[in-house]
Formats: C-alpha cells, structure tokens, sequence
C-alpha cells in the first residue's frame, strides 16, 4: 500500500521501531512484531499504533496520528479574551450564599447564635 506524499516526508523524518505488542491476540501477535512507535526527532512527539495486527497497517495509522498531533500544534491559540459575570449570575453567586449560610445557622445547637 503506496503512502501519501505528505506522510513520505513525515516518515523521512522519524525514527521507526517495531515490537511486540502486548494484549490479545494470541499467538499471531505474541510471535510477531507488528506494533509500530513513531519518534519524530525534530518535535520529539511519539506516537503509537498496536491495535493491528499487520505492522505496514499499524505504520500507516501511527504516521497519521502523528501528522494529526503536528498539525494541533501548529495551530495558533485564540487568545482569551477577559470577561466581567453578568449580573443575573452575581445575583444568583449572593443568592446561593445566602441560602448556604442560612442552612448552616439551622445547624447550630440552639443558643450558640
């Protein structure tokens, strides 16, 4: 299965190693290192792909996951922008306390007020 372009020059990129993985699958997967992380040295992101039991198969996934997570960190953050409580919540923020401190002088033994 030929790769895209995109994720030839991702993989010139990485270092590849392979191992067994652990979990289900019995003896196709205990005898076969079919489980496939990803090092990208420029960035140092990792990313791992076991769930297949064909290792070309669980290369192509870690690639596009890795493409996936370099992508995320390319992109730029909307910077936040400071906001005031409107005053239906500060309302509702005093009301509660209220109502809070109340329920707590109920609690008091009588004469401790």
């Amino acid at each position: 299965m030929p790769l895209p372009d995109h994720l030839q020059r991702l993989l010139a990129e990485c270092d590849v190693d392979t191992y067994r993985a652990s979990g289900p699958g019995g003896q196709h997967r205990n005898k076969t290192e079919s489980a496939v992380r990803l090092r990208h040295r420029p960035s140092g992101l990792v990313r791992v792909a076991t769930e297949d039991r064909s290792q070309s198969r669980n290369r192509v996934a870690a690639l596009e996951r890795l493409y996936k997570a370099l992508e995320a960190a390319k992109r730029k953050k909307k910077k936040r922008v400071a906001t005031k409580p409107t005053r239906a919540s500060q309302r509702e923020r005093v009301e509660s306390k209220r109502r809070r401190s109340e329920t707590k002088r109920g609690r008091a033994a009588p004469g401790e007020e």
